[in-house]
């Protein structure tokens, strides 16, 4: 395999077990995918799945059990602190909960110079230089800089959190339900500037989401889970609109209920997801 061919990030027999009474509990179990660079993997399934977990060890907030996690090449999976550090930056989280993973206490432009300030930037003037642009670049005025969270709307929020990650300068932003916690229209307004910010920083996306809507709508590809194991996975035109697993359609059968669906859907999003599955039975 070339250096150009290696995907940026290699996840290899990725096993995470959590300790309970009487043994242990195994929330991922034996996953495997890879995702080039510049390129969208999502991950789907029910609550419980596995999902989080793996996203919480992709970014080395918890530790895997066993396997790898390749990323450009150095297993990350159970390196300690101390040589951990240095390739923290490369692998940054925008959380479900765009308020409870910002510290209340800070302004704006303080919680996106903190990364800045890891990074290196020693000038607090050019961390408020950076910081403020890039908060013009998530979409927010410059009044923001100085206001609190609390004085902000959910996707505002969203927005802080993507600009402290993007602080970083990562490869790869692993996004947990980014945007679940959003109303639909700001959801759309999310997506739209995680695909610009791709295009303008060529940045690597896991999308982990339990809504087939939002994955389809920026995913390239897409890795199905249940019970901490990879059951389908492919093209997320293919995976979503005519899925070859019974969980998968199961999943994309449970999206489209009506009675499982809360609050307004994006017609385009209801649309797609509406479309005949191949080969499924009436």
């Amino acid at each position: 395999m070339t250096e150009s061919d290696r995907p940026l990030l290699d996840v290899q027999d990725l096993v995470v077990e959590f300790p309970v009474r009487g043994g242990a509990f195994r929330a991922v179990d034996g996953v495997d995918f890879h995702v080039r660079a510049g390129r969208t993997l999502g991950i789907v399934g029910e609550s419980g799945c596995g999902k989080s977990t793996i996203a919480r060890a992709l970014v080395r907030l918890t530790t895997p059990t066993s396997g790898r996690i390749l990323l450009g090449g150095t297993d990350i999976a159970r390196l300690g602190e101390r040589a951990l550090r240095p390739l923290r930056p490369r692998v940054q989280m925008v959380f479900q909960d765009p308020y409870g993973s910002l510290d209340p206490h800070l302004s704006a432009a303080d919680i996106v110079a903190e990364p800045l300030r890891l990074r290196g930037v020693r000038s607090k003037a050019e961390r408020r230089r950076l910081a403020a642009e890039l908060i013009d670049q998530v979409g927010l005025p410059a009044t923001a800089l100085r206001r609190r969270p609390a004085e902000f709307s959910g996707g505002q929020r969203q927005r802080i959190g993507i600009a402290r990650a993007l602080a970083s300068r990562p490869e790869v932003l692993v996004c947990d339900e980014a945007t679940s916690a959003l109303d639909v229209s700001v959801q759309a307004q999310v997506l739209a500037l995680l695909r610009e910010l791709q295009r303008e920083h060529g940045l690597t996306y896991l999308i982990i989401s339990h809504n087939l809507g939002v994955v389809r709508e920026i995913s390239d590809d897409v890795l199905v889970l249940r019970r901490g194991r990879v059951v389908e996975r492919g093209p997320a035109e293919r995976v979503l609109t005519a899925p070859e697993h019974p969980y998968t359609r199961a999943l994309r059968s449970a999206a489209l209920d009506p009675s499982a669906m809360r609050g307004r859907k994006p017609r385009h999003l209801v649309a797609a997801a509406s479309e005949p599955v191949e080969g499924a039975s009436s």
